[in-house]
């Protein structure tokens, strides 16, 4: 199995649970020591960062012991799956760095699965029941009560065979019948009490075509498919755990080769929802762009953001694998975007809401080209030359008339460093007839070239800024977070998780101004805009009209505000 990008650049950790059990199978023996493990996606929407988790765990295993990993669809459903998503999940796969040894889809094994339903049903073990879905729902009782048989279930063998073979040759409709397993109706776990195998559907698959109206449940294609398939290890949440003596009972019965179930904590992350089914009705509602819109927890999301597969990855291996529900900070996510984009992001300047400097004794129709670093801390990224002129941009926030004791930027007759260029003073604000500012007017000192003054004399702020002649104007989003609560799923009866979306999620800047290198950005390059956070190309952007998407504040905003 092979990696795209090099899967080696986490830090090693003592093993978690689910591989201390691979290594103990592997050191006994068993599976004639192999590993086999498979990540097994529905294609019914795009994958989300918890997808990102199981993918690592399944993949990495793979990787780590030796063994192999397979990419199955469990294409069981398809009035909800499309190839949009299967082509999707294949590219979230690779750009996170993985590839697949065998693709495969539970379709692949209808006809297989579909004896096997006949050889239980010759067994006396599964029957047809012509019941309603809400008789059947009845008819399971409840935790504290023992369901009731229903009255098809002692059909004769050759008339369940013939219903189900006429279910397949779609001579009923939807809901006519279904084929339950035969099991105990009193079982203390609900899974148990004769589960439906199959259901009638009269729809287009996505890969059969109109070739079947007859569709497994999950939890019969599942565990079937896993054996088809050899799986040693098949891993999924905890929410599967209550499933596995179902999963158990359908291999031991149809004595075929025993994939073993394993489950581990799902991902949960503070002001994000993880329902495919939640994520969808955003989409569908247009309450985002889509489903790669930077404020979705989506891997296509999260990548447009500018979230790198090492960030993701080095993430995953941090919070780790156990059988503990739990809820993770997103600042767990967010700093190993941070760590990851200081070392390998470029640093560029870029005002995002700018007010003029006039530097009026600089010579007029002059300008110079000045040295800059593309990173502070690794020399090998080199450097480049930004244009400095009479008039440049300043963030409007690093400019106050009338500023508090601690202000330290530019004020009246306060000096300044501006990033790799001069000293400057406040001399004379400007303003238009509303009162409002519209250019400062300072002046500099040519002995500071570089940022240090020959006499010795500090100031205490450095400013970045941008060339007004030869500035880019571009569309800057600030995205935060898409929900103003820690848990969104968290609502009262008769609420709706979309009450808490965050009004704030998204500020469009219009009139940013860039350097102008930044106008050649590709779509996915990511920088630091200094002092600014961390920003990526977005796939709209032009030459001549460049957009960047903040991917991560330089620091943690929401932290701070919660402790205020």
């Amino acid at each position: 199995m092979s990696a795209e990008n090099n899967t080696d650049d986490t830090p090693a950790k003592p093993l978690d649970f689910i591989r201390e059990i691979v290594a103990q199978d592997l050191k006994s023996g068993k599976h004639d020591g192999r590993v086999q493990t498979r990540f097994p996606p529905e294609p019914n929407g795009y994958l989300h960062i918890g997808h990102a988790k199981a993918i690592c765990l399944n993949f990495g295993i793979a990787k780590e012991f030796g063994g192999r990993c397979n990419l199955r669809f469990d294409d069981t459903n398809p009035t909800k799956e499309e190839t949009e998503y299967v082509d999707s999940i294949k590219e979230d796969v690779r750009w996170l760095g993985f590839e697949w040894d065998e693709e495969h889809y539970a379709s692949d094994y209808f006809e297989q699965l579909y004896e096997w339903a006949e050889a239980l049903i010759q067994k006396g073990l599964a029957y047809v029941d012509s019941g309603s879905l809400d008789e059947i729902r009845a008819q399971r009782g409840t935790v504290n009560e023992p369901g009731t048989p229903s009255p098809f279930r002692e059909r004769s063998v050759e008339e369940n065979l013939d219903l189900f073979r006429r279910m397949r040759a779609g001579e009923f409709p939807n809901g006519a019948h279904v084929l339950r397993a035969k099991i105990d109706m009193a079982a203390g776990n609900m899974n148990l009490r004769d589960p439906i195998m199959y259901r009638i559907l009269h729809t287009h698959h996505h890969r059969t075509g109109d070739k079947w109206c007859l569709y497994p449940i999950y939890d019969w294609a599942h565990g079937q498919s896993d054996s088809i398939e050899k799986i040693t290890h098949s891993i999924c949440t905890l929410e599967f755990e209550i499933h596995r003596p179902l999963y158990e009972w359908y291999i031991e019965h149809l004595d075929i080769f025993p994939s073993r179930q394993y489950e581990f904590a799902r991902l949960n992350l503070t002001y994000m929802v993880m329902s495919k089914r939640k994520l969808l009705e955003l989409v569908q509602a247009k309450l985002v762009e889509g489903w790669d819109d930077p404020r979705m927890p989506t891997i296509a999301g999260l990548r447009r953001r500018g979230y790198t597969p090492e960030s993701l990855r080095n993430f995953c291996h941090t919070i780790g694998v156990t059988k503990y529900p739990g809820t993770t900070d997103i600042s767990v996510l967010e700093n190993s975007l941070r760590d990851d984009l200081n070392r390998r992001a470029e640093r560029r300047m870029a005002v995002l809401d700018p007010i003029k400097v006039v530097i009026t004794n600089y010579p007029e129709g002059t300008s110079e080209e000045l040295e800059a670093v593309n990173h502070p801390q690794d020399e090998s990224f080199g450097t480049r030359t930004i244009p400095f002129g009479r008039e440049i941009y300043i963030e409007r926030e690093d400019f106050m008339e009338d500023p508090p004791k601690k202000f330290f930027r530019l004020s009246p007759g306060k000096e300044v460093r501006m990033r790799y260029a001069y000293f400057i003073k406040c001399e004379e604000v400007i303003k238009n007839d509303q009162g409002e500012i519209t250019e400062i007017h300072c002046t500099y000192d040519p002995e500071t070239k570089g940022g240090n003054a020959p006499d010795g004399r500090k100031v205490k702020a450095t400013l970045h800024w941008v060339s007004v002649a030869d500035a880019v104007d571009a569309e800057v989003r600030l995205y935060d977070h898409l929900f103003e609560v820690e848990n969104p799923n968290d609502v009262p009866e008769g609420g709706d998780f979309k009450d808490h979306l965050n009004p704030n999620s998204l500020q469009l800047l219009e009139h940013a101004k860039l350097e102008p290198q930044l106008s050649s950005a590709q779509e996915g390059e990511r920088f630091q805009f200094e002092r600014m956070g961390y920003f990526c190309c977005d796939r709209t952007s032009t030459t001549e009209r460049p957009v960047f998407n903040r991917a991560v504040t330089l620091r943690d905003t929401w932290a701070k505000a919660k402790k205020k």
